[in-house]
């Protein structure tokens, strides 16, 4: 049996191939499909089958695409209510390549039409070697039970329950479990950074399978659940018909210093993708910047959501590429342009340049020692929990696009998160929203440990 994870950092997000005697299955496949032709070629397979685990919510997938290019056969839960030409899948529904037996299970919960994935390599057992768990099971958490438009969160939070101690638990604790999400993605809340785990260390471990009580376990799972963006319906809607292919998707156009000046007047969205330092030491006034380094198609679709047209800043053709690539992985398709000449092109038109001043964790504890000081966190819940700053308001940089955290516009405002990289989103969102004095404390939460600076819990904090 040939099996390979592919994992897209960009998004947290993984998908499978599985072959036997010359034919492939893909899971959960990424809108961009080479890679797995390319593999497919390589290993010898044909694509011939492709499964959805679910209707993916947080990217567009590449099913049609790739089904289209392979003549390959769709698998998605019965319950989808999938427009295109498809096999749905029930419980106990099996395909079989070669000495690869491959079996679906009804797993609703994260959402209706959920199925995990159990895989047997008969070649070497008949006992189940792996499960392909989707969003229902991740490594160290499950999935988030709020992306229905027909069920309450409760009641996708209590089939969840069910899903997981009525069927996944059912495995033997040396059943490998491969999910579809890893740590960073909105599908859960806090995920382990491993890739892969099995039944036996999550059922130790997971902090959601040690809830024994299905009332008890509906609790927690809905309570103080992270803001969802808006693009994830959208996103499980333009995965119900499916996508088109990324050749079809229109060119970006240039757009020189003049017209962007007068777009940024219409308050058009200007998306600077440069490194944080980059950004910081000079951008157009006005432009948001969320860099490519990090988990930039998520935060992207969180932030501006996928009706935006916004014009591109970057240095090179291939950020732009890249940018261009990773936008339509969420949805995002038809960019107004990219800055012609970049940021030197606007200098020499002779606009000004603005920066975000920078301050180190040092220079923090200094300024919160000699008096009161705006501090705001933008990290998520879980972490804030874990440990802050005391003093600090936290408003996780999720929220931004729904509603604005309460600070004063006159006084200077510092921003930190855990490394540096949702700070600088949060920066110039926040100089977007006119704020003048907002700083970036560098290298953020992680520095603040690191530096041995007194550190407040959730738990400290009630003392």
């Amino acid at each position: 049996m040939y099996f390979e994870q592919f994992y897209l950092g960009c998004l947290a997000h993984a998908s499978y191939m599985l072959g036997s005697e010359g034919e492939a299955v893909v899971v959960d496949p990424q809108r961009d499909v080479d890679i797995y032709l390319k593999t497919a070629e390589q290993q010898g397979l044909k694509i011939r089958h492709i499964f959805e685990t679910h209707l993916h919510a947080d990217f567009v997938s590449g099913h049609i695409e790739l089904a289209e290019r392979t003549g390959a056969t769709i698998h998605i839960g019965a319950k989808a209510g999938a427009t295109f030409p498809h096999v749905a899948m029930q419980d106990g529904s099996e395909l079989r390549l070669g000495k690869l037996r491959i079996t679906a299970i009804e797993t609703p919960g994260h959402t209706p039409e959920g199925i995990c994935l159990i895989v047997t390599d008969e070649e070497k057992s008949a006992r189940p070697w792996a499960v392909l768990t989707g969003d229902t099971l991740f490594i160290g958490d499950v999935g988030r039970p709020d992306l229905s438009t027909a069920l309450t969160p409760q009641q996708l939070a209590g089939l969840l329950y069910d899903s997981l101690h009525g069927k996944l638990l059912k495995l033997s604790d040396d059943v490998l479990v491969y999910p579809a999400h890893g740590a960073g993605s909105l599908c859960g809340r806090n995920m382990r950074a491993e890739r892969s785990s099995t039944i036996g260390t999550e059922r130790l471990t997971n902090y959601a399978l040690q809830i024994k009580s299905r009332d008890e376990f509906i609790r927690q799972l809905t309570e103080n659940l992270p803001s969802r963006p808006d693009y994830f319906l959208q996103d499980a809607q333009i995965n119900r018909a499916g996508a088109p292919a990324l050749s079809e998707l229109p060119e970006l156009s240039p757009v020189s210093a003049p017209e962007l000046k007068t777009l940024l007047e219409q308050e058009v969205f200007v998306l600077d993708v440069r490194p944080n330092a980059d950004f910081a030491a000079a951008h157009v006034p006005g432009s948001v910047n969320i860099a490519l380094s990090g988990q930039f198609a998520s935060w992207a679709g969180t932030i501006l959501g996928l009706s935006a047209r916004p014009v591109l800043i970057a240095d090179t053709p291939e950020q732009y590429a890249e940018a261009r690539l990773r936008l339509a992985r969420v949805g995002i398709e038809d960019p107004r342009g990219f800055l012609q000449g970049g940021i030197s092109a606007w200098k020499q038109a002779g606009f000004p340049l603005f920066q975000v001043p920078q301050m180190t964790v040092e220079e923090l504890q200094d300024r919160l020692q000699s008096g009161p000081l705006q501090v705001l966190d933008v990290r998520r819940e879980g972490e804030w929990q874990a440990g802050h700053i005391e003093g600090t308001e936290w408003f996780p940089l999720d929220n931004f696009k729904v509603s604005a955290p309460e600070i004063d516009p006159a006084a200077p405002l510092v921003v930190h998160c855990q490394g540096g990289y949702r700070s600088m989103i949060a920066c110039s969102l926040l100089r977007r929203a006119g704020a003048k004095d907002v700083i970036n404390v560098a290298g953020g939460f992680d520095a603040w440990r690191k530096a041995g600076l007194p550190v407040e819990t959730a738990e400290t904090a009630k003392v």
